[in-house]
């Protein structure tokens, strides 16, 4: 043991510089531990125990490196699971418990206009509500609601108050596990209830600061580039992605390019870039300033006003933030004469999203983000990429290892980024990195510059010619998504994968880029291991919903919906899910099912056995002594309501009570295996009771 123990001290001390990167990742592992971990006793054992395990590291384990690192670590992670659970506590707020249709005087928040959705989603705050009876109702301090574009009076905006009926619902669960848990979100975000309002809206005073900055500047520009390219433009902009038709969207989705809509690093660099060359190249004509004052230092300052600027154009979302934290830090490390990117600072920038916004760690906007840009830094801090990229005399062949340079990045980020894709998305692209090479330099050396001078010549009446080549150059980009997303095998549909995978794979990526000696590699083994597991993760036989209201039955390669009148968000939702690929098929069409207008039974062969399976799909009553009959006849019966007690099938009973604790349900039958959206016993704040009371 005492061979071990110093060859673990030598490992340390090789390894000392990098011991700090480790920071954000155990503050991170107590983050996740709140999420994975069910309740509040389960919490505190946690915590009792990280802080035992501090507590004999830093008094009786001895005064070495390793005792040291193992102290920080478990105290680490004890600050992680307070900040995320305070922080869930401090955002508590009352949520609706039941849908409902009311009447309702409110302020408007804030207003955002999907153009290519042709709706308005406003977020407001009720001052006076009566239910479809005129009865008094108290909601939730802060709902948001979707309103057509057509029904929105003018006027209406930030400030205003209105009059208006909407059906109002609890913000929705994940609808089957792996799906988003929109539920989540809405704790954290202070949003107690969504719905759809209806017409007339009656504007009873308008806004009283009309439309924000953002909103002004992407409808100033969707009105000078119209279609998917306007939408882009806005979105590079303003990150308002509304304007943007769904089939482009999907594109760019489908062709690894859905980062370029994002606000993050890739825009702030540009934003910054620019504003410095042209602050320092302005400055330097004027020879008595440029003699006396250090015009990098200037230009740096000016950066850093137009990084936090921009980040509070754009909403402030986590990329944003966390690219707008980065470039601050580089530019400091600049004017201190340091070097610029290093891994010590993308910690840093995680840490400082996570101590003021711990729920982002769960996003896949957080975990792409800094996913992407550690693989980057990783892969360029190491001495061999060092050395290719160095000075070489030849600048065809320095210019040749830039364009294989260039590649290799591509490559290395796609496959940081594929167990996050997979995981969250269940998708795997195949062009992506290919498809980057081309679209990254397009956007920030083209279209980006295009953008700003045209913006800056706007107010003067000489935009035109920029807005027309910005809309070609645009164009280009979106031809490019089209053609990759139309390709054989763009895209691979793959099921649910295992968290436990997901979680193997980030802890084996994160010991390969954050250790320097060759110990690194060993993370290599699980890191494989995780992805294959996760890409042969097994296909669900069954999806039941947590309303009961939909299911879903693998039909070979396709899957087969219940209901033939699901909507898109469901029909896509529960292809997604299931890992199927192609359009769903209606499960009435089958040849081993009989579906009538209120009932299906349908059968599915699974290894030596014909599993039986019904489903109510209409809202109609059935005959309670048929249906006792049909459940003694079947394995699983699925239900939108509460079934008699003598309803017993063989195996499985999925209705309305039993959905309530179990919410949405995936199914495997070979060998039988349920995994459920609600685990029993659970107490996270955004979870209903059993009664279905918000909490």
């Amino acid at each position: 043991m005492t061979k071990i123990g110093a060859m673990i001290e030598t490992w340390a001390q090789a390894e000392r510089d990098q011991l700090a990167l480790w920071v954000p990742v155990m503050f991170g592992i107590g983050i996740a531990a709140w999420f994975v971990l069910p309740d509040p006793r389960a919490w505190c054992a946690v915590a009792l125990l990280v802080a035992g395990i501090g507590l004999a590291a830093v008094t009786g384990m001895g005064a070495g490196r390793v005792a040291r690192s193992v102290g920080i670590a478990a105290f680490l992670v004890l600050a992680g699971l307070a900040i995320v659970w305070g922080r869930a506590e401090s955002v508590r707020a009352p949520v609706l418990a039941r849908p409902m249709t009311v009447d309702l005087t409110a302020v408007v928040e804030a207003s955002d206009r999907l153009a290519a959705r042709r709706i308005v989603r406003l977020m407001l705050r009720p001052m006076g509500v009566a239910d479809g009876r005129a009865r008094g109702v108290v909601l939730p301090p802060r709902i948001r609601v979707s309103l057509d574009e057509e029904d929105a009076p003018a006027g209406l905006g930030p400030g205003a108050l209105v009059r208006l009926r909407a059906r109002l619902m609890p913000p929705a669960p994940a609808i089957a596990p792996g799906g988003y848990d929109f539920a989540r979100a809405a704790w954290f975000q202070g949003i107690g209830a969504t719905g759809r309002a209806f017409a007339p809206v009656t504007l009873l005073s308008p806004a009283d600061r009309g439309e924000g900055l953002r909103q002004r500047l992407s409808h100033r520009i969707t009105s000078r580039l119209a279609g998917s390219e306007g939408g882009i433009a806005a979105a590079l902009a303003t990150g308002d992605v509304g304007a943007i038709g769904e089939a482009d969207a999907e594109a760019m989705r489908r062709a690894g390019l859905a980062h370029l809509l994002s606000v993050s690093g890739l825009h702030i660099t540009a934003v910054v870039g620019i504003v410095m060359v042209l602050t320092i190249r302005l400055l330097a004509l004027w020879p008595w300033l440029a003699l006396r004052v250090r015009l990098p230092l200037v230009g740096a300052a000016a950066g850093a006003v137009a990084a936090i600027g921009y980040t509070w154009l754009t909403g402030a979302e986590v990329p944003t933030i966390r690219s707008c934290v980065a470039a601050i830090l580089v530019l400091t490390a600049l004017a201190l004469g340091r070097e610029a990117m290093t891994l010590r600072l993308v910690a840093a920038g995680a840490l400082i999203v996570l101590l003021f916004r711990p729920e982002a760690l769960v996003g896949a906007s957080f975990q792409l983000s800094f996913a992407a840009i550690t693989a980057i830094v990783a892969l360029h801090e190491h001495p061999t990429v060092r050395r290719w990229l160095g000075p070489h005399p030849d600048w065809r062949w320095s210019a040749l290892r830039q364009l294989g340079a260039l590649l290799a990045t591509g490559i290395v980020v796609e496959a940081a980024l594929m167990p996050i894709a997979v995981f969250h998305f269940h998708k795997a692209g195949l062009y992506g990195a290919l498809a980057n090479i081309v679209a990254i330099p397009w956007t920030t050396f083209v279209a980006m510059p295009l953008e700003m001078i045209a913006l800056l010549l706007e107010p003067l009446g000489w935009g035109g010619p920029f807005w027309w080549l910005l809309g070609k150059a645009l164009g280009l980009l979106l031809a490019l998504a089209r053609w990759v997303s139309a390709m054989p095998g763009s895209v691979v549909a793959l099921p649910v994968a295992p968290p436990w995978a997901f979680a193997v794979a980030v802890a084996g990526g994160l010991w390969i880029a954050l250790w320097r000696t060759r110990w690194r590699w060993l993370g290599l083994p699980p890191l494989m291991l995780a992805i294959g597991i996760m890409l042969a993760a097994p296909t669900p036989d069954l999806i039941v919903t947590g309303d009961g209201r939909h299911v879903a039955v693998m039909a070979g390669d396709r899957v087969a919906l219940l209901r033939d009148r699901a909507g898109d968000y469901m029909r896509t939702t529960l292809t997604e899910l299931s890992g199927a690929g192609g359009e769903p098929l209606a499960l009435a069409d089958q040849v081993n099912a009989r579906c009538g207008p209120d009932m299906c039974v349908t059968g599915l062969v699974r290894g030596d056995r014909t599993w039986r399976i019904a489903a109510t799909r209409s809202g109609y009553p059935v005959p309670w002594a048929r249906l006792i009959e049909l459940c003694s006849k079947v394995d699983i019966v699925v239900a939108d309501r509460r079934l008699p007690a003598a309803c017993r099938p063989r195996w499985l009973k999925l209705d309305s009570g039993a959905l309530r604790h179990t919410g949405g349900v995936s199914i495997r039958l070979d060998p039988p295996s349920v995994r459920m959206v609600r685990q029993p016993g659970d107490g996270h704040p955004w979870i209903p009771t059993a009664m279905g009371q918000g909490r």
